[in-house]
């Protein structure tokens, strides 16, 4: 068993797409229409067959209340891997993205939290060892 796709709630595909392709750096894979919405995943440039992400609308009524008590509580929705965070951080900063959570090294593992601007936060992590 493996996981083959995961999922982001976003509140507005198109803006999603933009900012996980144009600033994360992933790779479009899938955009069909089903319905109202959009059938879109996105995955990392390294891994063209590798895990897909799915931008999914967040249309659901119990959507809306989950993401923002998240943000409320400053949790990142989901986590994405990264070679040098700082560097990432630097990057990314570069190109007008908000952090909530500078750089931080917790033992093993150094984190930061940006916001997507979908209404989630979302974590870079590298580990070492």
């Amino acid at each position: 068993m493996r996981i083959n796709l995961t999922s982001v709630l976003v509140d507005d595909q198109h803006k999603a797409l933009r900012f996980y392709t144009e600033v994360l750096g992933f790779k479009e894979k899938t955009n069909v229409p089903v319905g109202d919405a959009r059938w879109i995943t996105v995955v990392s440039p390294d891994d063209p067959d590798g895990t897909e992400l799915l931008l999914e609308p967040d249309g659901h009524p119990a959507a809306k209340p989950f993401k923002e008590a998240l943000v409320a509580d400053g949790i990142p929705y989901t986590s994405f891997a990264v070679d040098d965070v700082r560097a990432e951080f630097e990057r990314l900063r570069g190109l007008g993205v908000r952090f909530t959570q500078e750089p931080a090294d917790m033992g093993p593992v150094t984190t930061a939290v940006l916001d997507d601007t979908c209404g989630n936060l979302i974590q870079i992590a590298h580990q070492t060892g």
